[in-house]
């Protein structure tokens, strides 16, 4: 017997070695351990995939294959998220603490600019002896920074003169620096606060103040002048003779434009003046194409303004309209695309149209779609179309329908796609199955039902070797091109109130393009970028990642050269796909085979609402441990 109860005994620990073995293998150990000896408030995932992490003593840069943080900046103490902010498409986070109201303002001002990638702290008003800072400008892609305020240095009348700095970001040096008043001068006080963005050209500087524009060379000297006074933000054409300067008129609601040339000459005799916010503008060789945002507040009075945007053409040489009628939109403008005959704009709230630059509408008529234009797109048929409620292609000359009748679908919050090039189809899920457009005739058929768990419509599809993909956050499945299943899987939610955030500096290789475009269009970097209003060719994630790419490799220093290296890579979602679950030992994140339905990889984070942030492009998750320690998980492996 007790012989016996030996064996039973070593059978039962050994039995337990095992399990202990194969929880061990199956429970993750982070890569990296991050302790950061301070009450952790908040996270942001960079487009660099490197965590930026808020603390009560200031900010954390943590990068994952690096077993320290790559920077610590705690010299300004505790941050709220207002005074972070991240500068799109760059590695660059500006750090802000106190506000100025005009120059003559008492409190002490301070900015820094953290570059996130090699972990350097380029610029920090305190070191340079800023007693207050009113403007901090990061300029793209010249890569400079250009401060405006006060500075302690000098005698006492130039520490009392608002002062101009240029920086180079990828040397943290100083170029050069400025007054914008003489110091000392004798007379009535001007006030000479910087009133928008500078405006950074090949030879020269353009300062927007409250006296007016002031422009200088590149090493502090006298240009111009103009009384072209409070501007928010200017642009330049390609030849840099001639600036564009935009300015909200005092009651907020509309926007007057100035013309002037490279000597400061106004060359328009008045100002034009739209309604609404310009949210786009566009130098062509035809004229200037202006949308501008009307906003009514909320408003329900007969008098408010109506919530629309306008779209106007102006006179390059004189300002005046150039089309005798504008467009109707009866919402806001959604799309705009400038193509080689004229504009083709989408709305918000439904409907397409395509004007020419003088003013002929090129459609027969105006085309009617769904609300929410979700995507507008080249195919080899013509003009996509995919909304909330219906999808259709149109013929990008006319307007006609190629399709006798659009798609037509019950409202959904997404609806997946894309184009089956071997079988000439393109592939719509909604209303629960996939439907099967033929691409040449527009014939309609239905593939495959698509009943997803939890009520979940499908927000990405893709065609891969072996069939259809198609997922959504809890729910993959992957179908032959007859439409059967290969399979189906399902991970429930831990919940709607412990369900967690998938989200990134880039969570998909589109919204790179996305970012860049919507960037620029709501006046960031307005001097460099521009706007970027070509009409992509529909499922071209490849060329989007490759316009990022030389984007950012066009810009000089090491930390764009990370940045353009990470978007030449392969995405790590392009085979797996990530999802957060409920596992036997607690919530969790699986990492999922496209191709088998497998699950590859499991990580307990032992939380019932953990916070945490994937990178789904570098294949990272940065999981909050407990409230000061950070957990990085490899999830390329």
């Amino acid at each position: 017997m007790k012989s016996l109860f030996k064996l039973t005994h070593i059978v039962l620990v050994a039995f337990i070695i095992n399990a202990t073995l194969l929880n061990a293998q199956k429970a993750e150990t982070p890569a990296q351990n991050y302790d950061l000896g301070s009450k952790i408030n908040e996270m942001t995932l960079t487009v660099g995939g490197i965590l930026v992490v808020a603390t009560n003593d200031g900010l954390v840069g943590i990068k994952p294959t690096e077993s320290q943080p790559v920077f610590t900046f705690n010299n300004f103490g505790k941050l709220s998220p207002e005074e972070t902010d991240f500068i799109p498409n760059s590695p660059y986070i500006v750090v802000s603490q106190g506000t100025t109201s005009g120059f003559a303002g008492l409190a002490k001002t301070k900015r820094a600019v953290i570059d996130y990638v090699q972990g350097k702290v380029i610029f920090n008003s305190d070191n340079d002896n800023w007693n207050q800072i009113f403007t901090c400008n990061v300029m793209l892609p010249q890569n400079k920074l250009v401060v405006s305020g006060i500075q302690k240095e000098g005698d006492k009348f130039e520490k009392m003169t608002p002062k101009v700095a240029v920086y180079d970001l990828n040397t943290s040096k100083l170029d050069y620096s400025f007054f914008l008043d003489k110091p000392g001068r004798v007379g009535i006080a001007k006030d000479f606060s910087v009133t928008g963005t500078p405006l950074l050209l090949k030879n020269s500087l353009i300062i927007p103040t409250a006296q007016g524009l002031i422009a200088k060379s590149h090493s502090g000297d006298d240009l111009w002048e103009t009384k072209i006074k409070g501007v928010n933000w200017m642009v330049a054409d390609a030849t840099e003779k001639e600036i564009y300067g935009f300015e909200t008129t005092s009651n907020g609601k509309n926007t007057r434009i100035h013309k002037v040339g490279s000597n400061g000459a106004e060359l328009w005799q008045d100002d034009r003046k739209v309604q609404g916010i310009v949210s786009n503008f566009e130098i062509l060789p035809q004229g200037l194409a202006v949308v501008s945002d009307k906003s009514s507040g909320g408003s329900n009075s007969v008098f408010a303004t109506k919530d629309e945007s306008e779209i106007a053409f102006l006179s390059a040489s004189t300002g005046e309209d150039l089309w005798e009628k504008a467009p109707k939109t009866k919402g806001y403008v959604q799309h705009f695309y400038v193509m080689d005959d004229g504009i083709l704009f989408g709305i918000q709230q439904g409907g397409v149209n395509k004007i020419s630059f003088d003013g002929k509408t090129l459609f027969k008529k105006p085309l009617k779609t769904g609300e929410n234009i979700m995507v507008m797109a080249h195919s080899p048929q013509g003009l996509i179309y995919i909304t909330s409620e219906d999808a259709n292609i149109v013929n990008l000359e006319t307007g006609e329908e190629v399709w006798d009748k659009p798609l037509k679908y019950k409202r959904a919050s997404s609806v997946a796609s894309t184009f089956d090039k071997d079988n000439d189809r393109y592939l719509i899920a909604a209303d629960g199955k996939i439907l099967a457009v033929n691409a040449s005739n527009g014939e309609v058929s239905d593939l495959a039902k698509c009943d997803f768990d939890e009520k979940e419509d499908p927000n990405h599809m893709e065609i891969r070797s072996n069939g259809i993909f198609l997922s959504s956050s809890q729910n993959m499945t992957s179908l032959g091109f007859d439409g059967s299943e290969n399979y189906h899987v399902y991970h429930k939610s831990p919940g709607r109130s412990t369900f967690g955030k998938i989200v990134g500096g880039i969570t998909a290789v589109a919204s790179t393009a996305m970012a860049v475009s919507m960037s620029a269009k709501a006046g960031a970097n307005r001097s460099a970028f521009g706007s970027v209003n070509d009409l992509s060719s529909y499922n071209d994630y490849g060329k989007d990642a490759k316009r990022a790419a030389d984007m950012f490799a066009g810009i000089a220093g090491a930390s764009f050269d990370y940045l353009s290296t990470r978007f030449k890579s392969s995405s790590a979602t392009e085979n797996s796909q990530f999802i957060l679950t409920k596992l036997d030992d607690g919530v969790g994140l699986v990492k999922v085979s496209k191709d088998s339905g497998e699950v590859d990889k499991e990580i307990v984070l032992k939380d019932k609402k953990p916070e945490y942030e994937v990178d789904e492009f570098g294949g990272y998750l940065f999981y909050k441990a407990n409230d000061k320690t950070i957990y990085a998980y490899n999830l390329n492996n």
